[in-house]
């Protein structure tokens, strides 16, 4: 029973598409490749990074990761070296400058924007559902009239 748990916990551990000729000999460059292709989006599955991605696409960006770590680049270098080459798209938190801040804003404001017109629209109906103006004399009579033609009062 312990074997099969431990067969389905190995099994259900995430796969890395990393291959075995891709691992750097240094451990710490090895573990500075891997943090950076933690937060690099493979161009193709849009969904995963490029270290769990098993795409041709993501094994080139892998070994470009190493590469440039290689030659000694550091980890801001790498990022910008390979958001020059395939644009911010690549990126899975993209930078909070320029037209970038419209995108990181724009889902906070919008959700204020329809708080306020559901406030609005919410005290308008409010003030409708009240009291209206109270019953005309006519009316009232016509009430009374109706309430002594009632049996048992």
């Amino acid at each position: 029973m312990l074997k099969r748990l431990a067969l389905c916990l190995l099994l259900a551990s995430p796969a890395f598409a990393v291959q075995p000729d891709e691992v750097l000999p240094d451990p710490a460059m090895e573990a500075r490749a891997r943090q950076i292709s933690q937060v690099l989006r493979c161009p193709v599955c849009q969904g995963e990074n490029i270290d769990e991605s098993n795409a041709e696409v993501s094994r080139d960006l892998r070994l470009l990761v190493r590469e440039r770590l290689v030659a000694g680049d550091t980890d801001s270098q790498v990022l910008d070296y390979i958001t020059d080459r395939y644009g911010e798209y690549v990126l899975f938190e993209p930078e909070k400058t320029g037209a970038n801040l419209i995108l990181y804003y724009l889902g906070p404001v919008a959700l204020l924007i329809a708080m306020g017109g559901a406030f609005v629209y919410l005290r308008g109906r409010r003030r409708e559902d009240g009291p209206g103006p109270g019953l005309s004399a006519e009316e009232e009579a016509r009430l009374k009239e109706l309430m002594k033609d009632e049996p048992g009062k």
